[in-house]
């Protein structure tokens, strides 16, 4: 990609990102503090964050694969619900990522 054709990407994703913030600035409040959309609103990054997570977890390039950053997903998914530290969660999903790494070659 030539320099001229990447500022203009970006000069023209910018403009995009700036009209998709200006049309959320325009929404009435009226449509904003309505119940129904306060409960979609509140579950949307979570969502967004848990669908981010999936992919980086099990796919490279464009095929699904099934390794170590699975398994380390497993362990740490465990591991909050049984309300361990943030901290003892990101050891024990990298140490199992590493584990299965070292023993799958």
């Amino acid at each position: 990609m030539s320099g001229g054709t990447l500022w203009t990407v970006v000069l023209v994703a910018s403009l995009g990102c700036y009209l998709l913030k200006l049309a959320g600035l325009s929404v009435p409040s009226a449509w904003v503090q309505r119940p129904w959309v306060t409960r979609v609103v509140d579950f949307v990054p979570a969502a967004l964050l848990a669908a981010l997570v999936a992919v980086q977890a099990a796919t490279t390039d464009d095929r699904l694969v099934l390794d170590g950053r699975l398994a380390g997903l497993a362990v740490a998914a465990l591991a909050l619900a049984m309300r361990a530290p943030f901290i003892v969660v990101l050891v024990l999903a990298g140490a199992t990522g590493a584990l299965v790494h070292v023993l799958a070659g």
